[in-house]
């Protein structure tokens, strides 16, 4: 391997978010530890801010310096990144379309032709409903949160609690879980000595303390299953029945992925029984369809509506 092809291996290698120890990195590159500290201070010298640190969790890593260096992408990461901007304006994040289509057009540029096919032949076979979402996640927290979850640092943050308060949090976060139209962040909290679950809308003011810390094991072994389970054990959900004024196939169309069953009545209708989630959701989504609609049940859903209705027939007066 010549000495720029290393150099660009090694540069590869350093752009995934982790600590790399220098034996690690000699033994990937089949060089010696001397040749690793050489290249990464030509990395340094062509701007490249590479960090090391010592200890038992050390070794290198890039970290953030005053502008971005170039990126290396394998072919894979490059039709899989170009894929995920598309979809990006999809996810519960502020701002993020704008910045997403921007990325993409500066990454276009310079994909070769065959991926450019890839990743048009991917985006055309794949199809997925419009998401909308209560509340939106700031991307400055989402990209603090997620950086420290990376280098296993310990966060500080302000948190908006059910009850309305806000409390200041000290933990090891563990992982960032997307679930239904939410992000959550599983964590152990420091000072309750405890594992909780954050929702990561009502987060600010997050920094990372720079103190690292061994990762702990999530409860079960699999921080998405646990996240999961916690959220929907603490929350009731219900199933809705409803008859909606509108044809079979355009109701499959706009519930998509949410469409649970559904049977057609006559042309113009159909009856509803939807997927399981809670009365919030189940009203927001029936609202959304832009058509009239009945619903048989259940109660709660009923009632939800009436305030619902009472509430916009007051504010339009």
């Amino acid at each position: 391997m010549s000495d720029a092809a290393r150099l660009l291996r090694l540069l590869s290698l350093l752009q995934t978010p982790r600590e790399w120890p220098g034996s690690e990195l000699a033994e990937r590159l089949g060089v010696t530890g001397r040749t690793v500290r050489r290249d990464v201070e030509r990395l340094r010298d062509l701007g490249y801010p590479v960090e090391a640190t010592l200890g038992a969790l050390g070794g290198y890593r890039l970290v953030a310096g005053a502008a971005m260096p170039p990126l290396l992408l394998d072919d894979e990461e490059a039709v899989a990144i170009a894929v995920g901007l598309r979809t990006a304006a999809r996810q519960p994040v502020a701002g993020i379309a704008e910045a997403s289509l921007r990325a993409l057009a500066k990454l276009q540029q310079v994909l070769p032709p065959r991926l450019g096919r890839r990743v048009s032949a991917l985006t055309k076979a794949t199809s997925a409903a419009e998401a909308s979402f209560a509340t939106l996640v700031d991307p400055g927290q989402l990209t603090v949160i997620a950086a420290a979850t990376t280098a296993r640092e310990r966060l500080r943050f302000a948190y908006v609690t059910n009850e309305s308060a806000v409390a200041k949090r000290h933990v090891e976060p563990v992982q960032l879980v997307a679930l239904g139209r939410r992000w959550y962040l599983l964590a152990f909290d420091v000072e309750r000595d405890d594992w909780r679950i954050f929702r990561l809308d009502r987060v600010s003011e997050a920094f990372a303390t720079g103190a690292r810390f061994t990762p702990r094991v999530p409860p079960g072994g699999d921080a998405a299953e646990f996240v999961a389970r916690r959220m929907y054990d603490s929350a009731p959900t219900y199933r809705a029945h409803a008859t909606l004024r509108l044809p079979a196939d355009l109701a499959r169309a706009r519930l998509a992925d949410f469409a649970g069953d559904i049977t057609p009545v006559d042309d113009d209708s159909c009856t509803w029984h939807s997927v399981e989630d809670t009365i919030d959701y189940l009203a927001f989504r029936l609202t959304l369809l832009g058509c009239d609609f009945v619903v048989h049940g259940p109660g709660e859903l009923v009632e939800h509506l009436r305030g619902l209705g009472e509430r916009i027939s007051r504010s339009v007066r």
